[in-house]
């Protein structure tokens, strides 16, 4: 019950707090895409640019803490795509849309504060080298999916095209791939820089929880409720238990794997309803699977990190 309270609780009141303003309208809907918009675009791209070009790269990617997550991952994506269209007989761009808000969990405005208050922040190195090439994957295998999907007929160099560019207009990514070439290259940063950059840092969870509370108000559950509560198993439930279950077998370190459990426990992240709202497909399963599995997250956070000690 601890791990719950100070650890999940903290998180989510947050979250609560932005939803609450929202929906008694203390704060605007125009005010709540604001904030969304200087964390997603602004804030987090310089966390993780700062976070990036500072992880030691030799001591934090272990490959098989990657394999187990993204095996998970990949896993959740083909269940949810099988699921869509044999148990919900959806069409195929749907079901390519449902299978994305199994793969993408929220590492980042969930993941990353609940695996800092269970286990500090030294821990999250395992946290980072996940996050690092999450969008990007994320992005490549789901977009690619969609535009075999939706444009069977055109080349393998269009099918490239459209989807290089759907990624590389992602900020997330922009800041992802610059923190990579500082890290790799070895560019001094000017102090002044690393000030700036640490105070959007500083801002850009709690921001970025207290704009996902107000984004909320807008997915009420309704409808398709059977396919959102499929995503909400597989996302909360599969991913997680197949990431314990391979980085055990690996012989991935407990300190490490547990912070990829946590992360792959996570509720579907923005980024799958923002997918679905893209291609038009799916909106109202990935609205209220959101909602849904970022409520259902309070309880099953705290019962993976009761199993993970």
């Amino acid at each position: 019950m601890g791990a719950l309270i100070e650890v999940v609780l903290p998180v989510f009141f947050v979250i609560g707090f932005g939803y609450l303003a929202a929906y008694r309208k203390w704060i605007s809907t125009p005010s709540i895409d604001g904030l969304m918009v200087f964390s997603q675009k602004f804030a987090i791209p310089c966390l993780l640019f700062l976070a990036i070009s500072q992880l030691d790269l030799t001591q934090s990617f272990d490959i098989r803490l990657l394999a187990s997550f993204y095996i998970g991952a990949v896993s959740g994506f083909a269940v949810g795509i099988l699921g869509a269209r044999f148990l919900f007989a959806r069409p195929w761009e749907d079901c390519i849309a449902i299978g994305f808000c199994c793969l993408f969990s929220n590492s980042l405005l969930l993941g990353l504060p609940i695996s800092e208050r269970a286990y500090g922040e030294a821990s999250l190195a395992a946290n980072f080298s996940i996050i690092s090439i999450h969008s990007p994957f994320c992005y490549l295998v789901g977009i690619t999916a969609m535009e075999l999907v939706r444009n069977a007929g055109r080349t393998r160099a269009e099918t490239a095209r459209s989807v290089l560019k759907a990624m590389f207009s992602n900020s997330l990514i922009i800041g992802i791939v610059l923190g990579l070439i500082f890290n790799l290259s070895g560019l001094p940063m000017p102090d002044v820089m690393s000030s700036a950059l640490e105070l959007m840092r500083r801002a850009a969870l709690p921001a970025a929880l207290f704009g996902l509370g107000g984004v909320l108000v807008r997915y009420r559950p309704e409808g398709d409720l059977a396919t959102a509560l499929f995503v909400v198993a597989v996302s909360l439930i599969l991913h997680p238990a197949i990431t314990l279950g391979l980085g055990n077998t690996l012989g991935v370190p407990h300190d490490t794997l547990r912070n990829g459990v946590v992360t792959a426990a996570m509720a579907p992240g923005v980024n799958a309803y923002l997918f679905a709202d893209m291609y038009g497909k799916a909106r109202r399963v990935a609205a209220t699977a959101l909602l849904l599995g970022t409520a259902f997250c309070v309880v099953t956070a705290w019962v993976w990190l009761q199993l993970l000690g």
